[in-house]
């Protein structure tokens, strides 16, 4: 079966779909499914644009909308995870997963599900370690400091995923495990992204959660994105008591523009006897069930319970009678019905409305499996708090995280002799560099054109095995550059013209840097940050 592999989507549906559309007629193969690793940007309306944590100039519809609409369907089965730039109004009304748009399907916090027997599954999100310890408390209307606190990721959706005993073949996240940089061509990263020198020969970048995963559960496969950079490695596991040696095939891609390395085609075989449908996954169901006691919507820290005499429990993982009670609950249908339902109008280039307020509404896809299965509703149940505690002060909502008096983070760092939060993952700024490859681009002749553009070769995977297999990541080559379909959309005004981003403290290029934009020896200059500079009113566009 191939599968497709999408880094950053930002919005650029029909783009990704004419390039796989392209690669399918060039190589003479078909792709059944697509996985894309955050970013996604499911924009319905203009009033889920004021909830996307991007600077205000470049809220436009992209194409999305078109799938949500109807007008478009998706020509493959599609499966995503949440980034840092989300409309997370839209995304959280489905918490345990959902269909965004018929054919597409979104994994929800956290989540495994099954396709033809691989068993895929995900975390949406990024690692900030001020938010990991609070409940999904986040409700619209987001103030500065929730637009963004909305997508980082929490303990206890690790703590699910950490309970999983059955093989995973694929696991995605947005950002990287921590410390996955040192078992590939790190050089060959850092040559790409110099600027992430520090972080990286300070074993600093990317999550500490989800390293914490990848040594847990052990996925055959695991597929990331965020730093707009292709990177394949291969982690070779610790051996567990009384079982054989097991490794990750790594492989990070870039965001969607042409000539990037965004796409990547893999090759897993079908496991026989398996359905032909996207299907619910029992144990993850069973988990689901098994911790919805712990959730929480509140923003108060909260640890795990553990093994130190303090919890009555502390092991969640399933009992064959909770899996055989969780296929009983859906009446031996593991099938994920197809019952998306819009639950706001679609945006209409005809009847344009830039004022639109951000739209908050219970899904039935979320209200059905909760009443299958007995789970909370987070989203109504988050609404509910909301709405019942009053206006809130905002500002001292964005000083809170930072108070002294905070209990430490789950994952303590050192930052002593550092000029920069090791919580946030430095990277260029890509709203500037998406504006300095469109110019170059549109001031090079020298690019192939579609017709005689070279398409990547396929990655060929072996079935998942439990010995060590050696990782094949060929290199990319150029891909066609797709015709733009986004609509030309008026940008909306800024919600806060006082904070525009224009003023605000993000990655540059110099003046001297700006008049030289094509050159590969450019050394862009970055601003280092701290946690001075979060309780400001800034935009997160460089996480």
């Amino acid at each position: 079966m191939k599968i497709a592999v999408e880094g950053c989507c930002h919005g650029e549906l029909d783009k990704i779909y004419e390039t796989i559309a392209h690669l399918e007629k060039k190589e003479g193969v078909k792709v059944e499914l697509l996985l894309c690793c955050g970013d996604f940007q499911a924009v319905r309306n203009e009033g889920d644009l004021r909830c996307m944590a991007v600077p205000a100039k470049y809220r436009t519809m992209q194409t999305f909308y078109k799938y949500y609409s109807g007008e478009k369907k998706a020509p493959i089965l599609t499966i995503f995870i949440g980034g840092n730039h989300e409309a997370s109004n839209h995304l959280q009304e489905l918490s345990y997963g959902g269909w965004v748009a018929p054919n597409i399907y979104y994994l929800g916090y956290a989540g495994v599900i099954r396709y033809k027997g691989i068993r895929i599954g995900g975390l949406s999100g990024i690692f900030k370690s001020h938010d990991y310890r609070k409940g999904h408390h986040e409700f619209p209307p987001y103030n500065p400091g929730t637009l963004r606190s909305v997508y980082h990721v929490r303990n206890i959706e690790v703590f699910k995923l950490k309970q999983i005993c059955m093989p995973i073949d694929i696991f995605m996240s947005h950002d990287w495990p921590r410390g996955i940089y040192h078992h590939g061509t790190t050089e060959e990263l850092l040559r790409k992204k110099k600027f992430l020198r520090h972080e990286v020969e300070s074993n600093s970048l990317g999550s500490p959660a989800a390293a914490e995963l990848l040594e847990h559960l052990q996925p055959s496969y695991w597929f990331s994105a965020h730093l707009h950079v292709k990177f394949a490695a291969l982690k070779q596991h610790p051996t567990k008591p009384n079982a054989a040696p097991r490794a990750t095939k790594f492989l990070s891609l870039d965001k969607c523009l042409p000539y990037r390395e965004f796409l990547q085609i893999v090759d897993l075989p079908e496991r026989a006897g398996s359905s032909n449908v996207l299907e619910y996954d029992p144990e993850w169901l069973a988990i689901l069930k098994l911790t919805n006691e712990l959730q929480r919507t509140t923003s108060h820290p909260w640890n795990p319970p553990e093994n130190n005499g303090l919890h009555e429990r502390w092991d969640f993982t399933v009992s064959e009678e909770a899996l055989m009670k969780v296929v009983e609950q859906l009446n031996g249908d593991l099938a994920i019905p197809s019952n998306f339902t819009k639950t706001v109008l679609p945006y209409d280039p005809s009847t344009p409305h830039f004022h639109a307020a951000p739209s908050y509404h219970a899904n039935p896809q979320t209200t059905e499996l909760c009443a299958t299965l007995g789970l909370t509703d987070l989203y109504t149940q988050a609404g509910q708090v909301s709405a019942t505690s009053g206006p809130r002060d905002t500002h001292a909502e964005e000083e809170g995280d930072f108070q002294s008096g905070d209990e430490p983070s789950e994952y303590p760092t050192d930052v002593s002799g550092t000029s920069f939060n090791p919580d946030e993952i430095t990277i260029e700024d890509e709203w500037d560099e998406e504006e300095g490859e469109e110019g170059t681009e549109s001031s090079t002749d020298s690019k192939p054109s579609i017709g005689n553009t070279h398409t990547p070769k396929t990655m060929v995977l072996p079935p998942p095995k439990s010995q060590v297999s050696p990782i094949f990541m060929p290199p990319l080559r150029d891909l066609p550059p797709p015709s733009h379909s986004t609509p030309a959309v008026p940008r909306l005004p800024s919600c806060d013209s006082d904070n525009d981003i224009d003023g605000e403290r993000i990655l540059k290029r110099t003046s001297e840097e700006a008049g030289d934009r094509g050159s590969q020896t450019t050394t862009l200059q970055i601003k280092r940050r701290n946690q001075i500079i979060y309780a400001t009113v800034e935009d997160d566009c460089d996480e």
